[in-house]
């Protein structure tokens, strides 16, 4: 491969998401003596956030509808009264403590300390702009990375080619000489594809896939192998 740019997603592939978000839950629960199980409502949260952030990528619902949304529905399901206000409030909470927690995938040092030698790094993240710049710093991991790409300082979310194109630009790089690594099948896997880009895709859960089209890595570190 001819690669000169590595581009990196952020949540889910070197920020380990689901146990900052979980850690994040707990504190603002207990700040607003929110009285559930909370394993419980995480469970029920999970695949609801998951689907909010499908329609957010789609443009079928605003940054303050996700935030909101997946809330209201995750109490609802499970049958917890409370009020519209405290819902805004914990989701204000929710992302004002999220950068408190900064866990990264094993690996995630030695394999960025390892491709800093050799190509100039990047993030393009659909994340909100004003938490992921927190998150690249508590975690320190902000150092490593030449450019920063958000979807909303794009205007729209990967998969669009427009955010992808625009990265390339701001990184003075090329589709044949870079290459998208991240968790996300359709807007990170499929949107770089999709402009001329390779894609490494990060299945840390080991998800049957049957597509061939683009490398599959259970690990940070077995980036090394293709790269």
């Amino acid at each position: 491969m001819n690669i000169q740019h590595v581009f990196f997603d952020l949540d889910h592939t070197l920020w380990d998401f689901e146990k900052n978000s979980d850690l994040t839950f707990k504190k603002v629960f207990n700040k607003n003596n929110i009285d559930t199980n909370l394993e419980s409502f995480l469970e029920v949260y999970r695949p609801i956030n998951f689907e909010f952030w499908k329609l957010y990528r789609e443009e079928k619902v605003t940054k303050a509808e996700l935030r909101y949304g997946r809330l209201k529905k995750t109490f609802d399901a499970i049958n917890y009264t409370i009020s519209d206000g405290v819902i805004d409030l914990i989701a204000e909470q929710y992302i004002d403590h999220l950068s408190d927690f900064n866990y990264l995938f094993e690996g995630t040092f030695e394999i960025l300390d390892y491709l800093k030698e050799k190509y100039q790094l990047h993030i393009i993240t659909n994340g909100f702009e004003e938490i992921q710049s927190k998150k690249l710093q508590n975690s320190k991991i902000d150092h490593y990375f030449n450019k920063v790409i958000t979807s909303e300082s794009v205007g729209v979310k990967k998969p669009n080619p427009k955010v992808f194109t625009h990265a390339l630009k701001l990184a003075n790089a090329n589709s044949v000489n870079s290459i998208m690594i991240g968790d996300n099948v359709e807007a990170d896997i499929n949107g770089a594809i999709n402009v001329g880009m390779k894609a490494i895709h990060c299945n840390f859960e080991d998800k049957v896939i049957n597509d061939k089209s683009f490398i599959s890595v259970s690990s940070l570190l077995e980036i090394k192998q293709y790269i």
